[in-house]
């Protein structure tokens, strides 16, 4: 095998590992996408929650105070 063939087949050899690399790059960054999108929805599910929360603590402070009314 010539200098030429071996280095012919060394430069396939890379070409190859490079088409591999860019197409796991494009699935990396696929899946990242749809991580920041569920991550997104979650940030939004929790600040709902978190708002729904306030409301039912506003609620039971209402409730506490016309406990403590009725009380008195």
């Amino acid at each position: 095998m010539s200098v030429l063939e071996r280095l012919q087949e060394k430069i396939e050899l890379w070409r190859v590992d490079h088409e591999a690399l860019k197409s796991e790059n494009t699935q990396l960054k696929e899946e990242l996408t749809k991580m920041t999108a569920r991550q997104d929805d979650q940030k939004t599910e929790i600040e709902l929650l978190e708002l729904e929360l306030q409301e039912k603590d506003e609620e039971i402070e209402k409730i506490i105070a016309q406990v403590e009314t009725l009380l008195a």
